[in-house]
C-alpha cells in the first residue's frame, strides 16, 4: 500500500529533490525524516531514507579525505570488456582468486579484513580482457553505513556483474545469506525482478508514462497523481514487467539495480565432493536457478578455466570487428557491445560522421545470411560479426 504521507512530509521531500550538494541533500533528508510518521506502513521508507543518509555521510567524508589527500580511493574506472567485482566476506579467498586469474600482485593474508581498498587485475579471455575488482570484505551492517561497507556495495552497484566468493569450508550458506541481505538492503538484486520503474525527471512536457508490461491494480493516471503529490510535474516514467503503485513510489525515493551474478564456491579442496553437492543445492535455493554456481579452488586452480566463458555469458556482451571498405582483413581488436546492438550502434562507436551519414553496411559472420550481406542500420549483430560501414558522400 502507498505510504500516504502527510502534506508536510511531501513538501519536505520536494526540498530533498531540489538539493544541489550532498550536504544540502543530507540536511533535507533529515528534515524529511522528522516529518514522516513512524508506523508499520512507513518502515520500508524510513529504512530507505536512513540508508541514503548513511551514503551521503560517507560521500561527504570521502570528499573531505580527497581534499586532504588522505584515505584509500574506492572508485575504479572501468577498463576491458566488462568489470566484474569480487564480493565476499573476510578470508573467503578473493585475493587468492584475483592473483590466480589476473596475476595481480595483492596481499594474500589469513588476517581478517587485510584488504582495505579495491584491488584490480585484468583477466584474459580469448581476444579480450575482463577487469576484476576485489572489493574489501562485506559484513553484517555494511548497507547501514558501517565501516567501508557502503563503498564496497558501491563498487558492486557500478560493476557490470558480481562474482560472489564463498568459503566452502566455513559456513558458506551463512556467508551467502549475509551477502544477499546486504545487497538487497542496498537495493542491489542478483535475481531479475518481475518489474522495474525508471523515473527520469524533466524541466517541461508534463508527466509521460510508458508501460512496457503491466501496471497492477492501477492506471497511468494513478502514477501521474502519485508523482504530482510528491511535487514531480515533469517526468518520463518507464514501466517494465509487472509493477505496482508501491513500486512506483519506491522508485521516487530510491532506485533498484539488477546485477548479473555468479557464485564462486571457493576452497572446495577442503571439502568432500558429497558435501560440495549439498552446498551447491542450498545455494541454488537462495540465489536462484539462473545464477551460475561454480565450485573452485584458488589453491589448485580447480574450475578457473571456465570462468571466462561464464563472465562473457552473464555480462551479455558481443564482439564485433570492423573492416574498412576495400581492405581484406578486419581490425584485430573487437568493439565490445551489448547483445541486441545494431549496425548503427557500431557506426556511432566508430565515428560520428559514419553515424550521421550512414548509407548501408556489409556483414560477414553469424548474423549474415551470406558473406558480405548488405544490410540496413537496424540489422541486429551477433558475436563474431565483421562489419564494413559505407557512408553517404
Amino acid at each position: 500500500m502507498v505510504t500516504n504521507l502527510p502534506a508536510e512530509a511531501k513538501a519536505k521531500w520536494i526540498k530533498v529533490m531540489e538539493a544541489k550538494t550532498p550536504q544540502e541533500r543530507l540536511k533535507a533528508l533529515e528534515e524529511f525524516l522528522s516529518a514522516v510518521p513512524k508506523h508499520k506502513g512507513t518502515e520500508k521508507l524510513i529504512g530507505q531514507v536512513r540508508r541514503q543518509m548513511a551514503i551521503l555521510r560517507r560521500e561527504i567524508e570521502e570528499q573531505r579525505r580527497r581534499r586532504s589527500g588522505k584515505g584509500p580511493k574506492f572508485f575504479v574506472e572501468k577498463e576491458g570488456a566488462a568489470q566484474i567485482v569480487l564480493l565476499g566476506l573476510s578470508n573467503s579467498g578473493k585475493s587468492a582468486l584475483l592473483t590466480k586469474l589476473t596475476n595481480a600482485k595483492v596481499l594474500i593474508s589469513p588476517v581478517p579484513y587485510s584488504t582495505q581498498k579495491p584491488a584490480v587485475g585484468m583477466m584474459p579471455f580469448e581476444d579480450i580482457k575482463f577487469q576484476l575488482v576485489e572489493a574489501p570484505a562485506i559484513f553484517e551492517g555494511a548497507s547501514r553505513g558501517e565501516g567501508w561497507g557502503l563503498k564496497s556495495l558501491g563498487l558492486a552497484r557500478n560493476a557490470d556483474a558480481i562474482a560472489i566468493v564463498l568459503d566452502a569450508s566455513n559456513n558458506p550458506i551463512g556467508q551467502l545469506k549475509t551477502i544477499l541481505k546486504e545487497l538487497n538492503e542496498a537495493k542491489i538484486f542478483i535475481r531479475k525482478p518481475k518489474g522495474k520503474v525508471d523515473i527520469q525527471r524533466k524541466s517541461s512536457g508534463g508527466i509521460q508514462v510508458i508501460i512496457s508490461g503491466k501496471l497492477v491494480n492501477a492506471t497511468a493516471k494513478d502514477v501521474e497523481k502519485l508523482l504530482r503529490d510528491y511535487g514531480i510535474y515533469h517526468a518520463l516514467v518507464r514501466i517494465f514487467g509487472e509493477v505496482t503503485l508501491d513500486d512506483v513510489e519506491s522508485a521516487i525515493f530510491e532506485s533498484t539495480t539488477y546485477k548479473p551474478a555468479i557464485v564462486l564456491l571457493n576452497k572446495v579442496d577442503l571439502v568432500d565432493r558429497e558435501e560440495v553437492n549439498k552446498i551447491v543445492a542450498k545455494i541454488k535455493a537462495l540465489a536462484g536457478e539462473e545464477v551460475p554456481i561454480i565450485p573452485v579452488s584458488a589453491k589448485n586452480s580447480l574450475g578457473l578455466k571456465e570462468l571466462g566463458k561464464i563472465f562473457f555469458k552473464i555480462t551479455e556482451i558481443i564482439r564485433v570487428y570492423t573492416k574498412q571498405p576495400g581492405e581484406d582483413e578486419p581490425s584485430p581488436q573487437p568493439l565490445i557491445l551489448k547483445k541486441g546492438s545494431t549496425v548503427l550502434d557500431v557506426a556511432e562507436r566508430v565515428h560520428s560522421r559514419l553515424y550521421k551519414n550512414f548509407k548501408y553496411a556489409k556483414i560477414w559472420g553469424p548474423s549474415a545470411k551470406y558473406p558480405g550481406e548488405r544490410v540496413g542500420k537496424n540489422h541486429v549483430l551477433m558475436d563474431g560479426d565483421i562489419v564494413e560501414i559505407h557512408a553517404k558522400g
